[in-house]
């Protein structure tokens, strides 16, 4: 059984709540597609940005993170994939009428399952390896060397950490949706939150293209 003290779980949270908070690529992508496209969206990308969490905790428990930040060639292939597939996101929201996002505008159309926007959600967190790498520095810091089992202590921390953005990161799409949904009656409101969102997606894939390993 794994133990942790109060301090080390309460400290730990409340760096993780903070960090959490903090603008940054995530919290801003469910922001953006919570106000552009309504609650499923902004709730079904912050979701599965929480699965890649799991997904990151895992690597780090098992060691796996540790070989990414070790192999300069594993680390440029990451990426180049998270941040082509950003820029993908940003070009779907570009080319998009806004109307086919709506359709409680009276278009007629489909909405987009909240589903798809899980998926793309954990797709664009789980491979972030600078998100790998930030789990890889983070996690350590709150693990008691005293108690021993690090790899344990170390998943359990992450999955504190996952919950947390679960809560925070299902909050901010709630609200972002319920933003959304007034502003989009207003005339061409939601073309515009579309290329917004666009943009968004398009600078955090420049951002990332760019990055330098930690």
């Amino acid at each position: 059984m794994i133990e942790a003290t109060l301090p080390q779980v309460a400290g730990f949270l409340l760096a993780a709540v903070l960090i959490t908070v903090t603008p940054g690529p995530d919290n801003l992508s469910v922001l953006s597609l919570g106000l552009s496209r309504g609650r499923p969206a902004g709730i079904g990308f912050g979701l599965g940005c929480s699965l890649g969490c799991f997904t990151h905790t895992l690597w780090a428990a098992l060691g796996v993170t540790a070989l990414i930040a070790a192999s300069p060639m594993a680390f440029q292939l990451l990426k180049l994939a998270g941040a082509l597939y950003l820029l993908w996101l940003g070009w779907q929201c570009l080319v998009s009428d806004g109307a086919k996002f709506t359709p409680e505008a009276g278009t007629g159309a489909e909405p987009v399952p909240m589903r798809t926007y899980l998926a793309r959600g954990f797709i664009a967190n789980a491979i972030n390896p600078k998100v790998a790498l930030f789990f890889l520095a983070f996690l350590p810091q709150f693990v008691d060397p005293s108690r021993g089992a690090a790899g344990a202590q170390t998943a359990l921390l992450g999955t504190l950490f996952a919950a947390q953005t679960v809560v925070i990161f299902g909050a901010i799409g709630y609200y972002a949706g319920a933003i959304g949904n007034w502003l989009r009656g207003r005339s061409s409101v939601g073309r515009w939150l579309d290329r917004a969102t666009g943009m968004l997606f398009i600078g955090l894939g420049v951002r990332l293209a760019l990055a330098e390993r930690l």
